[in-house]
């Protein structure tokens, strides 16, 4: 039996250019088996064009493309093969039941009727669809909707999985117990890429990839990317009149962004700034206009703080 190569997913100076427009740039890619790993970036940072040609349904500009070590432009179809793919939008056949767009997906795989059958069950099994099998896929919940779309992925036991944002309008249940699949598939080998805007989320995977204008920014782990936050001056204020805070706040020349957050206000500093100093000032200032503030404290920088301030260091100054 030949060797399997260490990287599920591999590309190497991946491009996608439509006309003069450069959508995807240069990029290198590797997930390994087992692995799972997160792509974020913000709507038009280059994402979907990426994963569609990692898929082998956009064709590169340039660039080279390996799924479980077969080339991805020269034998496309037998790469196609090894890869799961889960899009964003419900793509299975409304009309028929959950059992009926298996079975369907299974015939298109290839799969013998025996072998439908046994992975059919199985995945009805896993992803806890037994008892909507016989249901309209149009006619069941969202959370139904996406693990049905995960089923029909996983019937040719794949090499590879992408998920394009799997859990987008479900609820948290739903997504924890989507997410608890994705491991499950990861300790068996599967090497899972997965887009995602849930910040939350992202802190799950293995490793993480940030693109913006088609290019990847930085790639880490979710570890090291919270470290990065240390550094990120953050406050946080309480107060009875918050709303009247605002006004006080947004002209601040040491703030960068004001989130609300659970009945308080986070304040991003710019870099290099006190926190535990412009806390006191701020509450100083603020009684100083008639408003009080119950709490101004420093406060430490979540996964969102150290995301957005990546992407504005990459950012040209105004």
């Amino acid at each position: 039996m030949p060797e399997r190569p260490d990287s599920a997913i591999e590309a190497r100076r991946l491009t996608r250019r439509f006309g003069d427009f450069v959508a995807v740039a240069g990029i290198d890619l590797a997930v390994r088996h087992g692995e799972v790993f997160g792509l974020l970036g913000a709507n038009g940072a280059g994402k979907t064009t990426a994963i569609r040609m990692l898929c082998g349904t956009l064709p590169p500009t340039s660039g080279e493309i390996r799924i479980a070590g077969v080339d991805m432009v020269e034998r496309a179809r037998e790469a196609r093969g090894r890869i799961g793919y889960v899009a964003q939008r419900f793509a299975l056949y409304g009309d028929l039941t959950v059992r009926e767009n298996l079975a369907l997906q299974a015939g298109l795989y290839g799969l013998t009727r025996a072998r439908g059958r046994a992975r059919i069950d199985w995945a009805l099994d896993r992803l806890d669809l037994a008892d909507a099998a016989s249901g309209r896929a149009s006619r069941i919940p969202l959370g139904h909707q996406r693990r049905l779309a995960v089923a029909a992925a996983l019937l040719h036991e794949p090499d590879v999985l992408f998920l394009d944002e799997p859990t987008s309008g479900i609820d948290p249940l739903a997504r924890g117990e989507l997410w608890e699949v994705v491991y499950e598939l990861a300790e068996a080998g599967v090497g899972v890429l997965i887009t995602t805007h849930y910040m939350d989320e992202a802190v799950f995977c293995d490793r993480l990839a940030l693109m913006h204008d088609g290019r990847i920014v930085v790639e880490s782990t979710p570890r090291a990317l919270l470290d990065r936050g240390l550094s990120i001056p953050i406050v946080e204020v309480e107060s009875a009149r918050i709303a009247d805070c605002l006004p006080l706040l947004t002209h601040d020349p040491d703030v960068l962004e004001i989130v609300p957050y659970a009945g308080r206000l986070r304040l991003r500093l710019r870099a290099g700034r006190d926190a535990a100093a412009t806390a006191q000032r701020v509450v100083a200032e603020a009684a100083g206009a008639g408003v009080a503030i119950d709490r101004a404290a420093p406060a430490t920088a979540q996964f969102e703080d150290v995301i957005v301030a990546l992407l504005e260091s990459r950012e040209p100054a105004a």
